[in-house]
């Protein structure tokens, strides 16, 4: 019911309604991108235990997959979250979820990188 005469209600908030088929494909294919990442970083945590000879610190080629593999599982369990928020959002007529997910991917790979830039230079003075 209208407080205003003449003017119709829009839905309740928490009510969903079939949103635009485009805009649930476009957040599944943000879905798919953000495992197609994961498993990218996956991928790099087994290549850097099975295919890269030992670092010159003994034990740090398990440190840096771990790492990989560690921000592998955040990013799948982030784009899983981050999908059902959007679709919720959608559904409901709300604003879209704020975003942090970039900010822990991008910290996660700027400590890689650090980490990275530590063994090259422990190895260029060696």
């Amino acid at each position: 019911m209208s407080l205003h005469p003449g003017v119709a209600v829009a839905e309740a908030p928490d009510e969903e309604h079939e949103p635009d088929y485009r805009f649930t494909l476009a957040n599944e294919r943000t879905f798919l991108a953000w495992l197609r990442t994961s498993l990218s970083l996956l991928a790099a945590g087994v290549a850097v235990v099975q295919l890269l000879p030992e670092f010159a610190v003994p034990g740090t080629r398990g440190v840096v997959a771990a790492l990989l593999t560690a921000l592998a599982v955040v990013t799948a369990a982030g784009g899983v979250l981050r999908w059902r928020g959007v679709e919720f959002a959608i559904r409901r007529g709300r604003p879209l979820p704020r975003q942090r997910l970039p900010w822990v991917l991008a910290g996660g790979l700027v400590v890689l990188a650090l980490f990275a830039l530590v063994l090259v230079a422990v190895r260029a003075g060696a």
